[in-house]
Order: structure tokens, then C-alpha cells, then sequence
């Protein structure tokens, strides 16, 4: 029990204490409003609180205290607002029913911002508001996308395939492909021109159209033998005679006859001297044999090369590519034709009259053409 209480600078208790003792197992304190009676239970109540009060309890041991006065009262007792009669009893419940005043004022706020906001999305007849205003464009987004579809249906039908027949799910694939697709943008007509390869017929393999090669022909113009006067030996008795008469090429086609009708001349069917025939093979040397080997080594060469050279012509032309310009390769053709066979006459010319200088037709030009036919074509297959 409490044997002495000593309360000072507190409520209405000044800086001297204020002390009771004496007291008993049971007191009874009275006074008038504001005489301090709430204090001493508050002190009591709560001694930690008031560090210039102390209580003596009796041997020195505190009991718990019970108080039950004002702040008993408003701590533990609570009468609903909405509901007349209604009591609750303890702090805990006092403590809820404040969190569900303080939440219920919070749900107020909330239900009246959706309402607002409700209004705004859907406006007062639930149709116009940013809803009706979404729908609107929306719409308006549809019509634009038809009408791109409309306008390009014909060359990306097959793209198109699946929305082609509906406004709606053709904007959604337009909004899908500009929220994921990532390619890079191309022109229109690229994309016409991608649609026919893509969706059009399947595309024929094509090869390449065989070149005619380097013009190794052409090698055989600068021969310095084609310029050359292949004449015999001039310091014999008998090269008087041949360059008198200027024809070394009628002696040398004569030497041959003679070999056949030796010792007899086989013009004139007299017998020939003796030193004649040594005389004449003097004449004709190993130089002159020298050149007109080279002469006929020339005419085969260039021989050989024509035929590979129409072989190879012959090939672009039985290839027959679409992209091949055929008539004018067949123009150039005939005229390296026409060519192959002038210079072959002429090396068949210089073979029988060694002693005549011979320039035979050049082929490059015609060659260059033709070999650019060939280039444009293939650049085409490659295209292509």
C-alpha cells in the first residue's frame, strides 16, 4: 500500500511539496473542481511521468496501481456515432474504431476520385468521355489503314493475307508490325518490285553466259613475219635472174616441179645445167626455209585460234539466254566471221608468195563488242 505521496511542479501543485502521509489501507480524498484530485491519480497511475513527485510505498515495495478516473474513462469507453447506444469497452477497440473512422474518411476520397475519374474515362452517359474519344480515333485509324489497304491491294494481296477482308484486323496487323517490327523502311517500289520475286511465279535458275576469253587471235596481227619480204640468198648466180624477173615465189613453186622432172626444166622441157640445181638450192637458204616454216607455223596457229574463237561464239549463241541481246551478237558474230575467213585467205596468200608483206584485218574491236554483249548479259543473270 502507499504510506506517503510528496507531488510539487505539476498541475496546479507549486515548487514546495505537497505532501500526504499517513495514510491508510483505505482514503478518501475530496475537494472542488481544480483542487488537483485527478492529479494524484495521474501521479499514481503513472509515477515515471512526474519526476518531481514520489510515492513510498510501504517496506519499499510498489504494487501495481488501478486507476480509474477520467483518463480511465476516455481510454476505455466509446460511444459509436452511428450507432445510438453502442459502447465499446478498452483501448484496443478504441484504437480500431479510430482506424476505421480514419480509413472510412480515406475510402470517401478514394470512391469520390474514381468517380471523377470514371466520369472522365466514360462521361456522364457512360459512352462519350476519353473512352468515346478513343474510340473515335481508333476509328478514324481504321478507315486510314483500309484505305492504304485499298490502294496497294493488288500488289500485296498475298501479303495481305488473313486481314484482307476485315478493316479491323487489318489495323491490328498495321499497329502490330509498327510496335515490333524493326526492319529497315524501303521505298514503295522496292517493295513492289520484292512482292513480285516474293509472291509471283518461282524464279528459273539462270547460268551464266560463257565468255569468249582472252583474244589471244588478236596476238597473231602484230607478227612481224606477215611484213617481211622472205626472199633466197642474193649472192648467188642465179638471184640476178629471180629479182630481174621479181617473182622469187614462181622460183620457189618451180624448184618442187623440178624435183619431179630433174634434169629436164619443167617450163621450158630443156635440159638444165648441171650447176643449176645447186645454184637454185643456194638460192633458197636456210633463212628463207626459217621464215617459211614461220609463215606456216603462223597459219596454223591462227588456224587453231579461229576455230576455238567460233567454238565459243557457237556456245552464247546455242545457249540462247533471254537475257542476251541475240540479235546484236549475232550482227557481231557474222562480222568476226566474215574477218576469221579474210585473214585465213590472206595467210593462205602469204604462204604461196612469201615475198609479199601481208596486214591481216584486226579483231579487237570486234572482239571488245562482242565480249561486252556477253558482260551486260551476264550482269543481267546476276541481277536476275
Amino acid at each position: 500500500m502507499i504510506e506517503s505521496l510528496s507531488i510539487s511542479k505539476t498541475a496546479t501543485y507549486g515548487i514546495a511539496p505537497q505532501v500526504l502521509d499517513n495514510l491508510a489501507r483505505f482514503n478518501f480524498i475530496f475537494g472542488t473542481n481544480g483542487a488537483g484530485k485527478t492529479t494524484i491519480t495521474r501521479v499514481i497511475a503513472s509515477p515515471g511521468e512526474y519526476p518531481n513527485c514520489a510515492i513510498a510505498w510501504k517496506k519499499g515495495t510498489p504494487l501495481e496501481p488501478m486507476v480509474y478516473n477520467r483518463d480511465f474513462v476516455n481510454h476505455n469507453f466509446n460511444a459509436a456515432p452511428r450507432l445510438k447506444g453502442i459502447f465499446t469497452l478498452g483501448e484496443q477497440d478504441i484504437a480500431n474504431l479510430d482506424a476505421i473512422a480514419t480509413k472510412k474518411t480515406e475510402l470517401d476520397s478514394i470512391v469520390r476520385n474514381i468517380e471523377q475519374l470514371t466520369n472522365t474515362l466514360q462521361g456522364q452517359d457512360q459512352k462519350s468521355g476519353k473512352k468515346g474519344e478513343l474510340a473515335e480515333l481508333e476509328g478514324h485509324i481504321k478507315d486510314k489503314c483500309w484505305e492504304q489497304k485499298q490502294r496497294h491491294d493488288e500488289a500485296f494481296r498475298d501479303a495481305f493475307t488473313g486481314a484482307r477482308n476485315s478493316s479491323e484486323r487489318f489495323k491490328e496487323r498495321v499497329l502490330t508490325e509498327l510496335a515490333s517490327n524493326n526492319a529497315e523502311l524501303k521505298s514503295l517500289d522496292y517493295l513492289r518490285d520484292t512482292a513480285k520475286t516474293v509472291f509471283g511465279t518461282t524464279p528459273v535458275i539462270e547460268t551464266a553466259i560463257p565468255g569468249l576469253g582472252s583474244a589471244d587471235i588478236a596476238g597473231h596481227e602484230s607478227n612481224p613475219i606477215l611484213s617481211k619480204k622472205v626472199i633466197g640468198k642474193e649472192d648467188v648466180d642465179i638471184a640476178e635472174l629471180i629479182q630481174r624477173l621479181g617473182n622469187s615465189d614462181w622460183a620457189k613453186q618451180g624448184q618442187a616441179f623440178y624435183e619431179r622432172s630433174k634434169p629436164t626444166c619443167p617450163f621450158c622441157q630443156q635440159k638444165v645445167q648441171e650447176s643449176f640445181e645447186a645454184s637454185l638450192s643456194s638460192y633458197f637458204d636456210e633463212s628463207f626455209v626459217k621464215d617459211t616454216k614461220a609463215i606456216a607455223e603462223l597459219q596454223s596457229a591462227y588456224a587453231r585460234d579461229a576455230d576455238v574463237l567460233r567454238a565459243k561464239l557457237k556456245a552464247v549463241v546455242d545457249g540462247g539466254s533471254r537475257f542476251m541481246d541475240m540479235e546484236a551478237f549475232e550482227a557481231e558474230r557474222s562480222a568476226i566471221e566474215a574477218r576469221l575467213a579474210t585473214n585465213a585467205l590472206l595467210l593462205v596468200n602469204k604462204a604461196k608468195e612469201p615475198s609479199l608483206p601481208v596486214h591481216i584485218e584486226p579483231m579487237s574491236e570486234l572482239l571488245a563488242t562482242a565480249s561486252k554483249l556477253v558482260a551486260d548479259a551476264n550482269a543481267a543473270v546476276g541481277a536476275h
